[in-house]
């Protein structure tokens, strides 16, 4: 999560977020699930993109929903539904090869290139044939990749992190937890398990060689020391939410990455020129601190890279790391069966804060459409469309990478507008807008300018500001997509200061906690927005729009707040991780959530969704305490029943939920675990009395036991009939 205002531009709004925890909701209590759930606790246990992947028949989907709901929790269990089970699969420290000893979990563990990383994020399953080949439809055996969005570096230590200058150990332990791994998974006497030593376990960290790729290759503004050229680049880091292409490969989205980064105090006047405003944009003013200090470890290039000042005496930043920025915020694309092939950041795409990336249906003879998001404050919706169009053919291409050349490297790139009577439009983000060539904002030289900056493109052409857009998911029947909007804390009825927004049709709340007594109203608990393109077709320039899901309290006003009539078995806040099953057609929603937690640990729901305009227009009429009123038109759509909408699992305390990928049959789910317990000083790692969470230690995973350093998790969750997931 981003939490700085960077977008200042005077576009119409669709804005914010909510940054730090809010103090109501800081203080966890102990809680219990009902005899309708299983918990796991005390033995041992048991986030998205989906879209049309590969031409394998879908299954019929579920028209309502086969399990109970699981009840809201602060305990620090993780709880799924009666007569499911699940069990961790690996978690933070995991070795993925023989010669790597087993994670101590005392902050004594190194080699973490070795290693699973932490914060695991978005993920996706890669089937495995008996003989080790892809198997699109193998149900047993596979391949995890998945995300290491961040660190909770304070565990990563035997005492917590040191102050700056950092060790060059300690440096060296965190920089290769981020980035992504390739972990083979089997089943074997019925349940599944991952494999230490196999030959298909791979890491990828911000130490790797990785190759640029797409219309900015070459660019004058990717030119570095490690890569003159700029053709090349190092590693991948802050990687959050995930995709899967027709073709096979993993797509990872490089998401809050600008807050790794050092500058000067200094570094406007070093620089004197344009870049000054792209690097103000993308939230690197000068004198900017960097997250974890990695510059201050020493002078090798490992760590000088992070200091993103203009040192050198070249004019193209070839002798320095001036540069290093633009190397980051990509889609990268790697290939999970095999570890020869190329890493490749995709730089037809565009650069930002990027979340998931996820396919539109797929139509032979006509272009492919990737949609994305960029998690940031007052931050757009985009779409990439193909140059090439879809052969379905190359479903099966013996070369997944040559295929990612052909369908990711040229086309065009989209920025949304959304209109208050449910319209919409894309508007295509090239050098030839006039609005852009001409930007008073921000001087592009070419269409490699305008990919890698992309958010003042879309400034120029008035694109809309929206919620923090995280995830995105295609449904495999409609094509419709999905997206969250996770929240924004600077939501006004009526704007007084800078970075606030005021109410607009597709961001119509701004409201108090129904407990808060006082505090200043705004949109706490998010939403869920839906596109239908004009015609179904991904290259449609045209949309029409409407809200899915009101994140709420189930005791929200419902003529203002709960807008989507949530219950008590529904209610939820901050929806972040989104996914659809390819085997029911189920939509799966996990929270990030700070503005809930007195009442529930962060959760994951299943849904069946309608389409767009299965609703109503709703006008709604906020009254001002100085007299007279706020209205707005909103367009909601249909209040889920009972058996359309309900809670399916809630994490352990300080946690994130997500990344959620299943097996091709639907009787495998696969979810993601993210920093339980992530609240804790350097001064407290000593104490385990002060953890907020001991999971999944106290469940008898790893080491540590019932006083264990938390650690990020994936788990597998099945059910116990063996059962499709949700029937």
């Amino acid at each position: 999560m981003d939490d700085n205002e960077l977008n200042t531009s005077a576009n119409p709004s669709f804005d914010s977020v909510l940054g730090a925890r809010l103090s109501r909701r800081s203080l966890l209590r102990g809680g219990v699930g009902t005899a309708a759930t299983a918990v796991l606790g005390s033995w041992s246990v048991a986030a998205c993109g989906g879209g049309n992947d590969d031409d394998t028949p879908a299954p019929a989907p579920l028209a309502t929903l086969g399990f109970a709901a699981v009840a809201k929790s602060t305990a620090d269990v993780l709880t799924v539904p009666a007569g499911y089970s699940a069990s961790v699969l690996f978690a933070l420290g995991d070795p993925l090869d023989a010669a790597t000893a087993a994670f101590r979990n005392d902050g004594s563990d190194t080699d973490f290139e070795r290693r699973v990383g932490d914060h695991h994020d978005g993920m996706f399953f890669f089937g495995l044939s008996a003989n080790g080949t892809r198997d699109d439809n193998a149900g047993e055996r596979g391949l995890l990749a998945l995300n290491h969005e961040a660190l909770t570096d304070n565990f990563l230590h035997a005492a917590g992190s040191s102050a700056r200058p950092r060790p060059a150990a300690e440096s060296d332990k965190e920089i290769p937890a981020h980035g992504i791994a390739v972990v083979e998974i089997a089943k074997s006497s019925g349940a599944f398990a991952y494999r230490a030593g196999s030959a298909f376990n791979r890491r990828i960290t911000p130490l790797t060689a990785i190759e640029l790729a797409g219309p900015a290759r070459g660019n004058a503004l990717m030119k570095t020391r490690y890569s003159p050229a700029g053709t090349g680049c190092r590693g991948t880091i802050n990687n959050c939410g995930s995709g899967r292409t027709p073709w096979g490969t993993y797509l990872s989205g490089e998401e809050n990455w600008s807050g790794y980064f050092f500058r000067g105090a200094a570094d406007d006047a070093a620089r004197a020129d344009k870049s000054v405003a792209s690097l103000n944009r993308y939230g690197r003013a000068q004198g900017a601190a960097s997250r974890h200090g990695w510059e201050t470890s020493g002078a090798e290039d490992r760590f000088a890279r992070w200091d993103i000042s203009k040192t050198g005496a070249s004019a193209d930043g070839s002798d320095d790391y001036r540069n290093e920025m633009n190397t980051f915020g990509w889609v990268v694309e790697l290939d999970p069966y095999d570890n020869s092939a190329t890493v490749k950041k995709r730089s037809a795409l565009g650069r930002f804060a990027h979340e998931s990336a996820d396919f539109g249906r797929l139509v032979a003879g006509q272009p492919l459409a990737v949609y994305m998001g960029d998690d940031s404050r007052g931050e757009y919706i985009y779409k990439f469309v193909s140059a090439a169009n879809w052969d379905a053919a190359d479903a099966k291409a013996a070369n997944r990478i040559a295929a990612g050349d052909k369908y990711l490297d040229a086309g065009k790139l989209y920025v949304a507008k959304f209109d208050a009577d449910g319209s919409g439009q894309w508007i295509e983000l090239t050098i030839a807008n006039a609005a852009i060539a001409g930007y008073a904002g921000y001087a592009f030289a070419d269409q490699a300018d305008v990919l890698v900056n992309a958010r003042l493109a879309a400034d120029a052409v008035g694109a809309t500001k929206m919620d923090r857009p995280e995830w995105c998911a295609v449904h495999p029947g409609t094509g419709e997509i999905y997206y969250t909007l996770t929240n924004n804390s600077n939501r006004r009825l009526q704007p007084s200061g800078s970075g606030q927004q005021a109410l607009d049709a597709a961001n119509p709340r701004a409201y108090l906690d129904p407990e808060a007594t006082t505090g200043t109203a705004s949109n706490l608990n998010g939403h869920i927005i839906r596109i239908k393109e004009s015609g179904g077709a991904g290259a449609a320039t045209a949309f029409r729009w409407d809200v899915y899901l009101f994140g709420s309290q189930a005791n929200g006003d419902p003529a203002l707040v709960n807008l989507s009539g949530l219950t008590a078995d529904q209610d939820f806040s901050s929806p972040d991780g989104l996914w659809f099953s390819r085997n029911t057609g189920l939509c799966w929603i996990q929270t990030d959530d700070g503005a809930y937690t007195d009442a529930t640990n962060c959760m994951m729901l299943a849904g069946v969704p309608g389409s767009v305009g299965d609703g109503a227009k709703t006008t709604l009429s906020y009254p001002l305490s100085g007299g007279g009123s706020v209205t707005v038109d909103t367009y909601v759509g249909r209040k889920p029943s009972a058996d359309a909408l309900r809670r399916f699992l809630v994490g352990p305390k300080d946690c994130e939920i997500t990344g959620v990928t299943e097996t091709p049959d639907g009787k495998a789910l696969f979810v993601n675990i993210q920093h339980p317990g992530e609240t804790i000083a350097a001064a407290d790692v000593a104490d385990p009395g002060k953890y907020l969470s001991h999971w999944p230690g106290n469940t008898g995973y790893g080491a540590g036991g019932a006083t264990a350093r938390p650690r990020s998790a994936t788990v597998v969750i099945t059910k116990n009939d063996g059962g499709r997931i949700g029937s």
